[in-house]
């Protein structure tokens, strides 16, 4: 196991003994053999006057410890609400467009609908607390999480058995001449225009077609090529399946490869469940990062985060579930905060700072 570097991925680093817990990770790691990079290896000098500074600093610490693994094994419990730490999600996308080995683990592999706190049922079906139809209700996480990741149902021990236990069916199959799995391939619009992928959970809107139809108008008028989460990849089929796993994973391989063919990301980044981006648009900002495209987020409420995350008023700004709210001077987790500007507003004000950065 000596050629593998495992990443670490998870809200630990938020917790009041998150240290002592990932150090418990690392330990029983490395007495497998393999190598452990977390980004709390390096200390850094976190004493800059501007705290965007200091997020800067952790946040490209992140990124080199990323770029020496080759494997990530993430936390996927949920993180203040019902969705997964945004971060983590971003360090996913990042690890899938790396091509390493993404695994994942979690308490509760149960679909959503029995996850979801507070979700209503009305004449048959089952919404969210914002009104919407239950988003992968069917499913234990969102599309790009399911389609990019090995889950495994139980503790990072667990987690990491398993991924031994691949790495040694591996070692058979090369032995035995047989090809590793492929990964989905499609291509590119055939377009001289930059090409824009519009990342956020409009997608789950009962009226997603409506508003993307109006987000590329308004994209179109300056001079950009936009492409959807509803629209097909070129190359990649369209699968119809009555499998809640089939249809994530098909979703998936259009989604990878839309962040694959954009040269521009413009995520919506505003709270989906709970008070964290929905994990499609976290994976697809990592992804697009990591890949080297160039990004945009936007949010109506560009408060700082201890201002916008409601906690005890304590030293450590404390939440309810006792986890750290980050005081930074930004409004989001600092995975985004440092890989992109963050526009305050709708999409469409959004668009109009985004042409003029594009054209200076």
């Amino acid at each position: 196991m000596s050629k593998d570097c495992i990443y670490i991925a998870g809200p630990e680093c938020f917790y009041k003994d998150g240290n002592a817990q990932l150090d418990v990770m690392r330990r029983r790691s490395e007495s497998f053999g393999f190598d452990v990079s977390l980004p709390n290896d390096n200390p850094l000098k976190l004493d800059h006057a501007d705290l965007r500074l200091n997020a800067d600093a952790i946040f490209k610490n992140c990124a080199d410890s990323m770029n020496r693994s080759t494997a990530i094994i993430c936390d996927l419990e949920f993180y203040r609400g019902p969705d997964v730490d945004g971060g983590s999600v971003y360090e996913l996308g990042m690890a899938y467009a790396r091509g390493i080995r993404v695994y994942g683990y979690t308490r509760d592999k149960r679909p959503m609908v029995w996850k979801y706190q507070g979700s209503i049922l009305k004449n048959g079906k089952i919404y969210d607390q914002k009104g919407r139809l239950l988003p992968y209700h069917d499913l234990p996480f969102s599309p790009n999480v399911i389609g990019a990741t090995k889950i495994i149902e139980g503790n990072y021990d667990d987690c990491l058995q398993a991924m031994r236990c691949d790495i040694e069916e591996e070692r058979k199959r090369i032995g035995m001449g047989i090809p590793s799995a492929a990964m989905p391939t499609g291509s590119r619009p055939e377009t001289t225009k930059p090409i824009v992928f519009l990342a956020g959970p409009d997608r789950y809107a009962p009226n997603a077609g409506e508003l993307y139809a109006k987000m590329k108008a308004a994209c179109e008028q300056i001079g950009l090529y936009p492409i959807t989460p509803l629209d097909d990849a070129p190359g990649i089929p369209r699968i119809e399946s009555d499998d809640p796993y089939i249809r994530a994973a098909n979703t998936f391989a259009h989604n990878q490869q839309h962040v694959r063919n954009c040269d521009i990301l413009i995520a919506n980044l505003n709270d989906f469940h709970g008070w964290e981006p929905d994990s499609d648009t976290s994976f697809e900002c990592g992804m697009a990062f990591q890949l080297g495209k160039r990004l945009f987020g936007y949010m109506e409420d560009t408060r700082i985060m201890k201002e916008r995350v409601p906690h005890l008023g304590d030293a450590e700004n404390r939440d309810a579930c006792g986890c750290n709210v980050e005081n930074f001077d930004y409004p989001i987790n600092l995975m985004f905060a440092s890989s992109m500007p963050l526009l305050k507003g709708s999409f469409y004000d959004a668009l109009k700072e985004i042409q003029t950065l594009l054209e200076n």
